[in-house]
C-alpha cells in the first residue's frame, strides 16, 4: 500500500513557480512531483532523512 500523503497550500512567487514548472517539464515530472523530489533531495543532503534504497 502506498504511503499516505497530506495535501497543503503552498504560496510561492510567480518567478519561482515558472522556473520549477519548466524544470519539471524538462525532467518529465509533474510540478508536484518536482517539488517533492527537490525537498526529498535537500532532506537527504542535510542528513535529516536517510536515502531510500531502490
Amino acid at each position: 500500500m502506498p504511503e499516505d500523503k497530506k495535501a497543503f497550500v503552498l504560496r510561492i512567487n510567480p518567478v519561482t513557480l515558472k522556473a520549477i514548472e519548466k524544470w519539471a517539464a524538462d525532467e518529465f515530472r509533474s510540478l508536484n512531483g518536482q517539488i517533492e523530489f527537490l525537498l526529498q533531495q535537500k532532506l537527504i543532503e542535510s542528513g535529516r532523512i536517510k536515502e531510500k534504497k531502490k
